[in-house]
């Protein structure tokens, strides 16, 4: 790990502390550790066409993919009572969310927590997608979702953004980041163009062309699709990654 990442990782830690001091200040309420629980929750499409999904952790690990035959299909493992994940559907509207998941969660004192998310989402229904976490670790495995609008927002930790894959119409995505690592995925065959802001964070993006905030990968402005990424990024390090050619099958 180079001296740059060891002073991010730095960073990161300071956050955390100083998050934490500030809560038990506040004299917030206490959470206990307790037994491991594990809960699967799915939720039917029913008749909706197109679906809003809202996922909001305030910290822990969150992964998030398609495949699933149903809208949601989840499972979750956690070892605070308090922090009991909630899922509610109503006309069309998603909303998977930690209670009190604004920003940072009130955890003061609190070591050893389990807050585990393994949520799948259905391919093939058109979403409007935002994802909301606090801080924790993210793997955000989206290639293949029928999505039509995409807004992450990511606090402090590592996260992967994979937008890799084929995909059947533009896509305008948003990516706000605070003290975070974010790996973002991008397609090979379709044109992709990121537009990062300035900011105290590092940026590698081997095999992309770079002009000025933007950055484009080959296909840009070759293909009838596009990927237009629009991130913002406090103190942490981008990696831009453009998906390797897929291996030909032995004869």
């Amino acid at each position: 790990m180079n001296t740059q990442k060891v002073r991010f990782w730095i960073v990161v830690g300071l956050v955390f502390v100083l998050t934490g001091t500030l809560v038990l200040a506040g004299c917030a309420p206490q959470y206990k550790v307790g037994a491991l629980r594990n809960e699967s929750r799915s939720v039917d499409v029913g008749n909706a066409e197109a679906v809003r999904v809202a996922i909001n952790q305030g910290a822990g690990d969150l992964k998030l993919a398609g495949g699933a035959e149903k809208l949601l299909e989840a499972d979750f493992n956690y070892n605070v009572a308090r922090l009991q994940p909630q899922v509610k559907y109503t006309k069309g509207t998603l909303v998977v969310q930690q209670p009190g998941s604004e920003g940072l969660p009130a955890l003061p004192g609190i070591t050893g927590f389990r807050n585990d998310w393994d949520l799948r989402l259905n391919d093939e229904v058109p979403m409007d997608l935002s994802v909301d976490m606090g801080g924790g670790t993210s793997d955000l495995q989206l290639a293949g979702l029928s999505l039509t609008g995409l807004d992450i927002s990511l606090g402090a930790g590592t996260s992967t953004v994979d937008l890799s894959g084929d995909w059947r119409g533009d896509l305008d995505v948003t990516i706000d980041s605070g003290a975070a690592g974010v790996t973002v995925r991008l397609p090979r065959d379709v044109g992709a163009r990121v537009r990062i802001g300035s900011g105290p964070h590092m940026v590698d993006a081997t095999g992309m062309t770079k002009d000025g905030e933007f950055y484009t990968n080959a296909a840009y402005g070759e293909t009838d699709v596009t990927l237009n990424v629009v991130m913002e990024a406090g103190i942490g390090w981008i990696n831009l990654e453009v998906e390797e050619e897929a291996a030909a099958a032995p004869d």
